[in-house]
């Protein structure tokens, strides 16, 4: 369907994802629960959110800090979902590198 004052069509795929870029970093989520931290690797990101391999016995919450040191930044996070190892997040804004890490 077009709308007259947008000559582009409207995509009937509301929910399609952005592509992401495959990467390979470290990160370390930093749940805020006494300054708990988890080691992941990033599969694949790019500016709106990620997919994040974590260890199998680790209890992530809804939403956290991901800091990346390469990137020198930490992203605010909030899980959209969890499967076998891996969780999506998306980036609800970001933050300097966090005072209590050290990588």
């Amino acid at each position: 369907m077009t709308n007259p004052a947008n000559p582009i069509p409207e995509r009937s795929d509301e929910h399609k994802r952005e592509h992401r870029q495959r990467v390979l970093k470290g990160g370390t989520i930093i749940t805020g629960i006494s300054n708990s931290e988890v080691g992941c690797t990033l599969r694949n990101q790019n500016d709106s959110g990620a997919e994040l391999k974590i260890p199998p016995e680790a209890r992530i919450p809804d939403r956290f800090l991901l800091y990346v040191p390469v990137d020198g930044i930490g992203y605010r996070c909030e899980v959209r979902w969890r499967r076998n190892g891996r969780i999506g997040v998306q980036f609800t804004g970001t933050e300097p590198k966090p005072r209590t890490h050290y990588g």
